[in-house]
């Protein structure tokens, strides 16, 4: 008993330690105030022993869970061999495993043609990578972007974020963004977009690129239709402006594809990827982009960290475990299940609640609620009750459903059960 009391005790003044000295612009320990010291799958435990079933998948970079043994085998005996860890863009054959991996398994069985640019370890740096190449490619300096977008942190990328809170920390005016309105009823954005093209006194010069996500997560779950994502695509071509589609929380399979446009039958001019793309956490980002546009002179656009060569190892092994273990199949097979639970468990709840969702990423709306507090309150009941789950959308009004791709039925019901009582308990 002892020996327990004085474990709570170290995490507790590694708790206070931290408030002390890490900077306030910590933000998720704030709403899952715990230590967490070891993870498998899809649950977290900490230094207790308490045990948390995640809803959160680090923002959509776990989608092959935590420790996946499948991948991590192949990172620890890549290191075991002294396998190179940094080597800038130099060819190393984990970069050229991946390379070909990729090539293979990815783009040649869906016919897309594109050359793959390593960035920073961050989605931000593909975005700054697309922008670069838009605007030097076209010559042309505004992009259009959408209410409720969000690209990334950087200025420019952030320049393509919509939130007055994140753009507000910049410092600086961020310009030559045009925003639109997204995919929405009683509101024709594509209308809107011919308009600005065709009309000479619009006064709106023409963009160089066109940037969307086929489904804003942290606009609150908002999924586009593929006939307005195929209409889109259409403008771009017949308007010679570079589409450009952020893949970064909803590629790697989350929407039952490998890439979320692939259903609507589009091939955007670049994509943006990030987050799950190193299969284990591991910080990575690629931009793919058509042969034709690839612009950028050697070294115009560099990063010190642009060649994580163990994410490298992870990436290629996650995509041996997706085609194997059938992942893309199943996360389609996981979207029918869960949206059929939150039709027969969720929304019988209160009429006011509304969903939206695609694959494995579900949006659980509150705000049609007259309360602000609802949804962090119903997030910190359900982590009362061993859940993380995170909030997005305007005033943070929706409920984000983010497993990892690889969780069990028995799992899936289990956090789905968690949220259902935590919204009785608190609507």
């Amino acid at each position: 008993m002892r020996k327990i009391k004085n474990k709570i005790k170290e995490v507790e003044d590694s708790m206070l330690e931290s408030e002390k000295f890490e900077s306030n612009v910590r933000n998720y320990c704030r709403h899952f105030p715990k230590v967490f010291t070891k993870a498998k799958l899809c649950k977290m435990y900490t230094p207790e022993g308490e045990e948390y079933l995640d809803f959160f998948s680090g923002a959509g970079t776990l989608n092959y869970g935590h420790n996946n043994e499948y991948i991590m085998e192949r990172i620890i005996n890549y290191i075991k061999d002294d396998g190179i860890l940094h080597a800038l863009d130099m060819y190393t054959t984990a970069k050229c495993d991946f390379i070909k991996k990729f090539q293979d398994c990815i783009l040649a069985p869906r016919n897309y043609n594109y050359k793959m640019m390593f960035c920073g370890p961050s989605g931000t740096n593909a975005n700054e990578a697309a922008l670069k190449i838009a605007r030097k490619y076209t010559g042309r300096k505004n992009v259009i972007a959408f209410m409720g977008a969000f690209h990334g942190m950087s200025l420019g990328s952030l320049a393509l974020t919509s939130s007055l809170f994140a753009r507000n920390g910049a410092g600086v005016q961020l310009e030559n963004t045009i925003f639109v309105p997204y995919c929405r009823k009683g509101f024709d954005s594509l209308e809107y977009i011919k308009m600005i093209l065709n009309d000479d006194h619009s006064g709106i010069e023409k963009p160089a690129a066109i940037f969307v996500e086929t489904v804003q997560c942290e606009g609150g779950v908002q999924v586009a239709d593929f006939e307005w994502l195929k209409e889109l695509d259409k403008i771009c071509k017949e308007n010679h402006i570079l589409l450009v589609c952020d893949d970064i929380q909803v590629g790697c399979g989350r929407t039952g594809t490998f890439f979320s446009f692939e259903q609507a039958g589009i091939e955007p001019d670049m994509v943006t990827l990030s987050k799950s793309i190193s299969g284990g956490g591991l910080p990575m980002s690629l931009l793919l982009l058509k042969p034709e546009i690839d612009c950028l002179e050697p070294g115009e656009h560099s990063g010190t960290f642009r060649g994580n060569q163990l994410a490298f190892i992870g990436a290629s092994a996650a995509i041996d475990y997706a085609i194997e273990h059938k992942l893309w199949d199943k996360v389609q097979n996981d979207e029918k299940y869960v949206k059929e639970y939150i039709e027969q468990n969720i929304l019988p709840i209160n009429n006011k609640i509304q969903y939206r969702g695609k694959g494995l990423i579900f949006g659980i709306d509150f705000s049609n609620f007259n309360n602000e507090k609802l949804t962090d309150e119903i997030s910190k009941e359900c982590f009362a009750n061993g859940l993380i789950i995170e909030l997005a959308g305007r005033k943070d009004s929706v409920l984000k459903i983010i497993p990892p791709l690889i969780i069990s039925r028995d799992e899936l019901t289990a956090g789905l059960n968690i949220i259902k009582k935590s919204i009785q308990a608190c609507v």
